[in-house]
């Protein structure tokens, strides 16, 4: 297990919000990620909730702008949030447009030149991070939840799908739903991925969804006002959900937008959600 570095910790609801380091195995490069450890873990090991954020965010975005750490300190719940995207790379057209490259690593393991050896964020999040978080941490191993936001809501879905065994519980908000069939999504898995559509679809959670369900409820939030909905296709997670028999509730929210006064104003309904999954 490598050693993490912490970059600074700070007392927050009767628990700890730390930023923390260390060395990544799946992406070769130095990986950052944030944790709120609630007041319930003096007293022994909690469930964990992880957050995958989305287009230019990095693990810093939840922690500062989502207002979480209050009711996940009443609610028992550790939080983790993780960049999106190796950094320090300086790889040719990385840094060329903001939703694709650094920041925008779309959650997958990527299979083309000069992008699989490291834009390995799969691999990062459901097999590194949770082992390097119950390393170092109080996190129970049997209660992991996962939840996203835009990129990061596509990230949760694809992680859950794939690895169902691995996460308890999931939700998310505004997902970037059936990426395959729209333009960010076509333009990060060409070059991630290839150009053959057919290898898109292991990464595309509405086509997933049509293979296999996940074995529990998924939470979606969609603002009706958000000016990226064409990019989301909540419609389409929804009747595939519904043709598969998947347990699934989109909830549609008038007046409000993609940004983070929207994730604001629901995240709440979210920890509470994985909260009764999650606890014993």
């Amino acid at each position: 297990m490598p050693e993490l570095i912490t970059r600074s910790t700070h007392r927050c609801f009767d628990g700890t919000q730390g930023y923390y380091s260390h060395a990544s195995s799946s992406t070769g490069t130095t990986m950052n990620f944030a944790v709120f450890v609630p007041p319930q873990a003096v007293h022994g090991p909690v469930p964990a909730l992880y957050y995958l954020a989305g287009l230019t965010c990095s693990e810093e975005t939840f922690v500062i702008k989502a207002g979480a750490q209050r009711l996940a300190a009443e609610l028992g719940l550790m939080l983790v949030s993780c960049d999106t995207s190796p950094r320090g790379l300086n790889l040719p057209g990385e840094a060329d447009s903001w939703d694709f490259g650094l920041a925008a690593g779309f959650y997958l393991d990527a299979t083309e030149a000069p992008w699989a050896p490291h834009y390995r964020m799969g691999s990062y999040v459901n097999l590194e991070l949770p082992a390097v978080v119950e390393a170092h941490f109080p996190a129970r191993p049997d209660r992991r939840g996962l939840f996203g936001h835009s990129m990061g809501g596509h990230g949760a879905l694809v992680s859950a799908l794939r690895h169902p065994g691995r996460w308890h519980s999931l939700s998310v908000l505004a997902p970037i739903a059936n990426p395959s069939a729209v333009p960010w999504g076509q333009k990060a898995f060409a070059r991630y991925l290839g150009p053959h559509p057919a290898d898109w679809q292991a990464y595309d959670a509405c086509e997933l969804l049509r293979q296999a369900t996940y074995p529990g409820h998924i939470l979606v939030d969609q603002g009706l006002s958000d000016q990226f909905i064409s990019q989301l296709q909540p419609d389409v997670l929804e009747a595939t959900a519904q043709q598969v028999g998947q347990s699934l509730q989109l909830r549609r929210h008038a007046g409000y937008d993609h940004g983070y006064y929207f994730v604001q104003s629901f995240v709440h309904d979210h920890l509470a959600h994985h909260a009764r999954l999650l606890k014993d």
